[in-house]
């Protein structure tokens, strides 16, 4: 008896290579980003309870030590910083997000929308109102109730990591890893030279800004993969 042929599987389909930009997330981002935000939301409760919180003393030491004038040359570049961290805190996202669309990008455009600007209103704003703690006497800069936490600082790190994830391969991001420190470090230094704030609400802010980014970028996860895939196929307009 004759055998009819045996048809060959039908191949499976091929996932396209994954690029290395938008990059995906570190293991365990889930659990190091809610732990990191339920550290500063415990600060901003411990700040609404004791007007005296153990690390008060720090910070008065802290900003005992800063021996300085609005005239220095140091106060020069905190004031650079200071615009940085203000109204260019949310131009610079922007101008970002527009790069990112013009080359078909609109995931990772939204994804830095949502880290670098809306995280911080919906994050750092309500940490204020809850620790609603008082800033420094006399300070040098205009500033608006709430000085815990750092929204300054928590823009900076919230842009620093949205531009790590979005721009750069991972050999860059190593390099890029380091300047956003050195920047952070900066804007940290910049707003207890200025008295804005104390030294523990920029590392709230600093802290705040990397929990609620973890927790972002683990839940874009899927989509900029999706755009990764696409990347790769040179599929993003389709």
């Amino acid at each position: 008896m004759s055998q009819s042929p045996v048809s060959a599987p039908s191949p499976m389909p091929v996932r396209p290579p994954r690029r290395p930009v938008p990059a995906a997330p570190p293991r365990h981002a889930l659990a190091w980003g809610a732990v990191l935000t339920l550290l500063s939301v415990l600060g901003g409760l411990l700040l609404r309870l004791d007007e005296r919180p153990f690390f008060q003393g720090l910070d008065d030491s802290w900003a005992a030590s800063l021996n300085g004038s609005p005239a220095d040359a140091a106060s020069g570049f905190a004031t650079v910083l200071d615009r940085l961290g203000g109204p260019l805190g949310t131009v610079l996202p922007l101008l970002l997000m527009g790069c990112l669309c013009m080359y078909g990008r609109w995931r990772s455009a939204v994804f830095v929308f949502t880290t670098a600007i809306l995280a911080n209103i919906l994050v750092a704003l309500p940490l204020k109102q809850l620790a609603d703690r008082p800033r420094p006497p006399h300070t040098w800069v205009l500033v608006n109730d709430g000085s815990y936490p750092s929204g300054q600082v928590f823009s900076a790190v919230a842009l620093v990591i949205a531009a790590a994830v979005v721009l750069f391969p991972p050999g860059g991001r190593r390099w890029w890893w380091l300047v956003g420190a050195v920047y952070t470090g900066a804007m940290m230094w910049s707003r207890t030279w200025q008295h804005a704030q104390w030294l523990s609400d920029t590392f709230a802010g600093a802290l705040a800004a990397i929990g609620a980014c973890l927790l972002l970028w683990r839940a874009f996860a899927p989509l900029l993969e999706t755009e990764a895939e696409r990347m790769a196929a040179d599929t993003l307009w389709q």
